[in-house]
């Protein structure tokens, strides 16, 4: 298949290895984070890490949108959904990610609340429509790649006049992000390894382009090589990378082509421009306070803002003591340092986000690399 089966090609995947393990300096470390858990997912599911050379270290960051989204929130959800009938819509990652009480939306639904997994955001349209007597909430979440489909969601239901339908919005930036990690005290006094450069993720930068990386290349002399989520593409972008700190280059590369350009798809960002605004700061999970690194809806469709429809508070909720998932999403910690890993937290018993998320860092991990590790 065209862009995929050439980018598995296994003879290819140890030469591009071999090259990178010719061009890394001995007596240097190289710190990479791949920020997306779409390549957290494709490095452990591939055995990457087997195929580098010892001095270069992946570290995982906080690209899953499902795992940096702070207990408050998903508390925020079950109160919602626990209102009496009210149908409350989202992704299905989210049914299973536990509060501090061990509640979740799953046994929210359980116990008689109406929580239905939707496909997109157009599903939770539809079901405004088949159910015009009752208000429909979706659960909106994710990063740039998801936020324009909500934008679609807000308008079409303005355009049907859905007097019904409103959306929780939790979506969060990517840039943002990065640049708190490197430069908020706040985060470091919790702890992080050192960064030498990054893996820009790959669906994100399809709708942002690779024009917003250039600040913090430059600010921060970090590189950044945007990198599609097959073996070849992460291998393709390790190997740039050294390159770049070899050379003490610090640029934003783009290894993915084939989808990404440096202005990214205008017509997507003039949408979500349209409907959302920047918040002032919003908490993600292992960050903290972010600031102007989430957004909310405008004044001008403010009848779709679940937020203020239900008057939904802001609410700071710790995580669970024994899980170490913030400290795996700043990337201080990788899943196996977290003592409950894969005893009391499992995909099927998941105690934190991270073991909930296909993307997320511990799920990946338990799924393609925990037992060989054990053996």
């Amino acid at each position: 298949m065209k862009y995929i089966d050439e980018f598995r090609d296994g003879a290819l995947a140890k030469t591009i290895a071999a090259n990178i393990a010719v061009e890394v300096k001995p007596q240097r470390r190289y710190h990479l984070m791949e920020f997306c858990g779409g390549h957290t997912h494709a490095i452990s599911r591939y055995g990457m890490v087997d195929l580098l050379p010892v001095n270069v270290r992946m570290i995982h960051g906080p690209g899953c949108p499902v795992c940096v989204l702070p207990v408050g929130r998903i508390e925020n959800a079950i109160q919602l959904a626990q209102i009496p009938g009210l149908i409350l819509c989202c992704y299905g990652d989210m049914l299973r990610i536990p509060t501090a009480k061990g509640m979740s939306l799953l046994k929210t639904k359980a116990g008689g609340a109406d929580v239905r997994m939707v496909y997109s955001s157009a599903d939770a349209v539809k079901i405004a429509q088949q159910n015009p007597g009752q208000p429909v909430v979706f659960f909106a979440i994710g990063f740039e790649t998801t936020t324009p489909p909500t934008a679609v969601a807000i308008k079409q239901a303005k355009a049907l006049g859905l007097t019904n339908f409103s959306v929780f919005c939790n979506h969060v930036l990517t840039p943002s992000a990065i640049s708190h990690i490197l430069q908020s005290p706040e985060v470091r006094q919790l702890g992080l390894v050192p960064l030498d450069g990054f893996i820009g993720p790959a669906h994100v930068s399809t709708v942002i382009g690779s024009r917003p990386y250039e600040y913090f290349a430059e600010e921060f002399q970090k590189p950044v090589v945007i990198a599609g989520f097959e073996p070849l593409d992460v291998l393709q972008a390790i190997l740039m990378l050294v390159r770049q700190l070899n050379d003490g280059r610090a640029e934003v590369e783009n290894e993915f082509t084939r989808a990404v350009t440096r202005d990214g798809n205008v017509k997507a960002q003039l949408l979500v421009a349209e409907v959302f605004e920047l918040r002032r700061t919003f908490e993600w999970r292992g960050l903290g306070l972010v600031p102007y690194s989430a957004l909310r809806i405008k004044s001008d469709y403010a009848d779709f803002d679940a937020e203020l429809r239900f008057q939904i508070p802001a609410i700071s909720i710790a995580d669970n003591k024994a899980c170490e998932c913030g400290a795996i999403l700043r990337g201080v910690k990788r899943p196996q340092d977290c003592k409950i890993f894969g005893t009391v937290c499992t995909p099927d018993n998941p105690m934190g986000s991270c073991m909930v998320s296909s993307e997320g860092a511990c799920a990946a991990h338990y799924s393609y690399g925990r037992f060989r590790e054990t053996a």
